[in-house]
């Protein structure tokens, strides 16, 4: 381990977002707090040369395992040096203080993991009707209705986090049977690896820091309704995914509660305004259903084998 303590690791995948990746780099080298970067590029050999010769003070590594976020985080895992491990997506800029607050928690021996707030940054036609705040976990960003204790949240934000690296390792990374590849929106593999440490250390505890922010980057692509559907189905396949890994109670704590208080309050409030309420709360009543279908088909259709989960090996070579 080094003396900076942690690591900040970024993954990318394609040039197209390249002035985020700026962006979010940027902001990583300004924090004040010691740091290690690494950033890891997803099978894209254009965009590794291109980043390799921008910048030379960061470790960029290309992912080594299977296409997809979850391999591309976990080669990076293999690499650090540091005992703690944080992630910043490729379209995330950090706010001031960022890591300093990110990395508060882990004072306490019992903090496994720590998450914070992603605020969106809308296209310039802005934030469409259709997405009400509680809706805003479909853009990556933090959502109203969403757990905030401090003490104790079920799982982190994939844009914005930090772990102890061993414990991370031990039980194998993130795993490849979840998560994004490419642009198709699948996810759940950061709920996953939460859910596994605390199994690991019943006296774990996972944080919420508010004060960790991070401005997420939101495509126009990403504001049209048909996406809002694309990613809230793929949003139940990946709970009946996680379900079959994890256990549906596990998997679905969180959820069940925001979908049987938050989203009919939400749908009820945009009806009392019905000139403007109406798309948002056709919203809410899509990504239900989309999501609901989803699930449905991912638990009735046989399942893929799973990969096996192994502790993954640092393959950092320690001084004698």
């Amino acid at each position: 381990m080094t003396a900076a303590g942690v690591t900040v690791v970024v993954c990318a995948y394609t040039l197209d977002r390249w002035a985020e990746l700026e962006s979010a780099l940027d902001g990583v080298h300004a924090d004040p707090v010691s740091h290690e970067v690494v950033l890891v590029v997803d099978h894209n050999d254009e965009l590794l040369a291109r980043a390799t010769a921008r910048w030379p003070g960061v470790r960029v590594l290309p992912n080594r395992g299977r296409r997809g976020l979850s391999d591309a985080r976990n080669t990076a895992l293999q690499a650090v040096r540091t005992e703690l491990v944080a992630f910043l997506d490729d379209d995330a800029t950090p706010s001031a203080g960022w890591l300093d607050a990110l990395l508060a928690p882990f004072a306490d021996p019992h903090v496994v993991a720590s998450g914070g707030v992603a605020h969106p940054v809308w296209p310039d036609a802005g934030r469409p009707d259709h997405l009400p705040e509680e809706l805003w976990w479909v853009v990556g960003c933090s959502f109203h209705g969403q757990p905030d204790s401090p003490e104790r949240v079920r799982n982190v934000m994939g844009c914005n986090m930090a772990f102890r690296t061993a414990p991370l390792r031990e039980i194998g990374g993130f795993n490849v049977d979840l998560g994004r590849v490419g642009t198709y929106p699948v996810g759940g593999e950061e709920t996953e690896a939460c859910l596994l440490l605390g199994r690991r250390d019943p006296a774990a505890r996972i944080s919420f820091v508010a004060t960790a922010q991070v401005h997420h980057h939101v495509t126009t692509g990403r504001t049209r309704f048909g996406y809002l559907v694309q990613r809230s189905y793929c949003e139940g396949l990946s709970k009946a995914t996680l379900a079959r890994h994890a256990g549906a109670g596990a998997a679905l704590a969180t959820e069940t509660g925001y979908v049987r208080t938050v989203l009919p309050a939400a749908v009820l409030r945009e009806l009392r305004h019905p000139r403007h309420g109406l798309p948002a709360a056709a919203g809410i009543v899509a990504s239900v259903l989309a999501a609901g279908i989803g699930y449905v088909r991912a638990r009735v259709v046989p399942a893929a084998p799973v990969t096996a989960r192994q502790p993954l090996a640092s393959l950092v070579e320690e001084p004698a």
